[in-house]
Formats: structure tokens, sequence, C-alpha cells
């Protein structure tokens, strides 16, 4: 499992690390072809205090890249919103390759 974090704007955090690693090892042992993930963390300026912590993920899988992104009031919830899409995804792609075979 390769994860790779990057942050714009935001100071590096082990916390962050940690709470995207247990995350996204959730997906890694449920779909077993994600080669790695991206992590990235920025700051925007908005006028509500519920947005503008965003976490993007991109996950690297065999054929199209995943990809996800969430704008909440912390980190841990743009987290665990990104990983919640991408497991929406992943069991799509699932789905969609079960039936052709």
């Amino acid at each position: 499992m390769n994860i790779n974090f990057e942050y714009n704007d935001v100071k590096a955090s082990e916390r962050l690390e940690i709470f995207a690693g247990k995350k996204l090892t959730k997906l890694f042992d449920k779909h077993d072809n994600i080669i790695r993930a991206d992590v990235f963390f920025k700051k925007e300026n908005t006028s509500t205090p519920d947005t503008g912590l965003i976490c993007n993920i991109k996950l690297s899988i065999p054929g199209p890249v995943l990809f996800a992104e969430s704008s909440k009031g912390s980190f841990e919830a743009s987290i665990a919103s990104s990983t919640d899409e991408l497991e929406r995804q992943l069991q799509k792609r699932k789905d969609k390759m079960s039936r052709v075979k």
C-alpha cells in the first residue's frame, strides 16, 4: 500500500496522515486492485465555517483513475466524505466488471 500526502497552504500533520491512512487501509483491504493513493489537503477561504478544509483523494487502479473531493469544516470530515465517495466508486466499478465477465 502506497499513500502519498501533499499539503497546499496547510501545515503537515501526522495526525491527519494516520487518520487518512486508517480510512484508506479499509479501502485497500476490500479492494485489492488499488495500486496507490494520493491525498491532497488544502485550505480555501469561504464565507461559511462548514466548508473550506478540502481533501482530494486520487486512487490509482487498473483502468481510469478514481478521484473524490470534499470540502467540510474539518479535515477529518473531508477525509471521511472523500473515502466514502471512493468506496461507492470502487463498488460500482467492481459490479460493472463482474457483469462483463
